[in-house]
């Protein structure tokens, strides 16, 4: 069994935000495989999905502590499930990869983003693969107002068009596998998986 994480902030307000481009990202994939958020436990909502592409059923989640508490929601979820740390992948906004890019990894430092370093923290190490969607450096000094703004114009084409191919990503590493996801995913921006 796989646990797929989208990381964000709850409330109406958020949505939308530049912060919620797991959230974004982990509701396409629902959409594109049939999953719901029908639970709510383990300070999040989640859902389990049975899709016959699969071999397993994968775990779907939306932490719902606020960022910086992500790993408070993953960790408890997860050991319930007896899902082992690397079947866990985390998608999450970056700011230092330029907007609408993605980069998957199978571990490495959070780069200073609190929701995955939270993460770190719980288990105690940086080998939690993931999924980082480019949002771009802050055309100010004020990076808070940045990751809470809503993107717009040719900025939100770009971040839709990531995040597309982020929940694509999810679903090619159910049907081949994570290494593959790299290989396809790393390189370029392609309009069609």
């Amino acid at each position: 069994m796989k646990l797929f994480v989208g990381l964000g902030n709850p409330g109406q307000e958020y949505v939308g935000s530049r912060h919620n481009m797991g959230f974004k990202t982990i509701d396409k994939f629902a959409d594109m495989v049939g999953g719901s958020f029908d639970r709510e436990a383990f300070k999040g909502e989640y859902g389990v999905v049975k899709n016959s592409n699969f071999d397993e059923p994968i775990i779907i989640l939306k932490p719902q502590t606020f960022m910086n508490l992500s790993g408070t929601s993953v960790r408890p979820l997860a050991d319930y499930f007896k899902i082992p740390e690397e079947d866990v992948v985390v998608i999450y906004d970056d700011m230092a990869l330029p907007e609408g890019t993605i980069r998957i990894k199978g571990d490495g430092t959070s780069g200073g983003h609190k929701g995955i370093q939270n993460i770190i923290e719980q288990y105690g190490n940086d080998k939690i693969k993931r999924i980082r969607i480019g949002i771009g450096e802050p055309p100010f000094n004020n990076p808070i107002d940045y990751v809470l703004g809503k993107p717009t114009g040719d900025s939100l084409a770009l971040i839709e068009d990531a995040t597309d191919r982020a929940s694509k990503a999810l679903r090619d590493i159910l049907t081949h596998s994570f290494a593959y996801a790299m290989s396809i995913y790393n390189a370029a921006p392609k309009k069609e998986k």
